[in-house]
């Protein structure tokens, strides 16, 4: 009986042992094979909307880093002739780095937007006005959360993204925007 006692007490032991082993060990980040991305951007580091192309171009343990670039046409109406629309250029470009094990990533980073708006100037001295298309940018900053799959599929993203207006196309001063969010949809493949 002592000998049925001891080896149902070992037995029990080793059991709690491989089960809270099981339980405490760390889980290893998976191994990205879906390295890049096609999303539509609405708000966000795109300022309106945007169509972008991502990539991870690095990863290690659960720090992914991510790359991306897109394209928009953006509408301008005058002031003075409201009948006249003129859809011009944007260039989002976003760096990013993505913390997390598996679907659910904590997503950092920044970037630049350049684009052409049109300005409308008068000449004081005829009172005529002129519409110049001039160079703007705006610097964007992400912190939100991304989920995406390592083996590729649907994925998503919600992130507040202020921005900061750099002094070009007409600024002469640096402009915090803090009131920016955004949200993209795509396929991670």
């Amino acid at each position: 009986m002592y000998l049925q006692y001891n080896s149902s007490f070992f037995f029990v032991l080793v059991f709690a042992f491989s089960i809270s082993f099981e339980v405490t060990a760390q889980k290893e980040a998976e191994k990205f094979t879906a390295r890049q991305a096609i999303y539509l951007e609405l708000g966000g580091s795109s300022g309106r909307y945007a169509v972008n192309y991502g990539r991870i171009f690095h990863q290690k343990e659960k720090l992914k880093l991510n790359v991306s670039a897109g394209f928009a046409l953006w509408h301008y109406t005058s002031n003075f002739s409201p009948e006249k629309t003129t859809w011009l250029p944007v260039i989002p470009i976003e760096f990013t780095a993505i913390w997390g094990r598996s679907n659910h990533h904590l997503e950092l980073g920044t970037g630049i937007v350049s684009y052409l708006q049109t300005v409308d100037r008068i000449d004081l001295e005829t009172y005529e006005v002129s519409e110049e298309i001039v160079f703007s940018a705006f610097v964007p900053f992400r912190v939100g959360y991304r989920y995406q799959k390592p083996g590729g599929g649907f994925f998503y993203r919600v992130g507040y993204t202020p921005i900061l207006n750099l002094p070009v196309g007409g600024r002469g001063n640096w402009d915090f925007e803090p009131r920016f969010a955004g949200i993209s949809i795509g396929k991670s493949f």
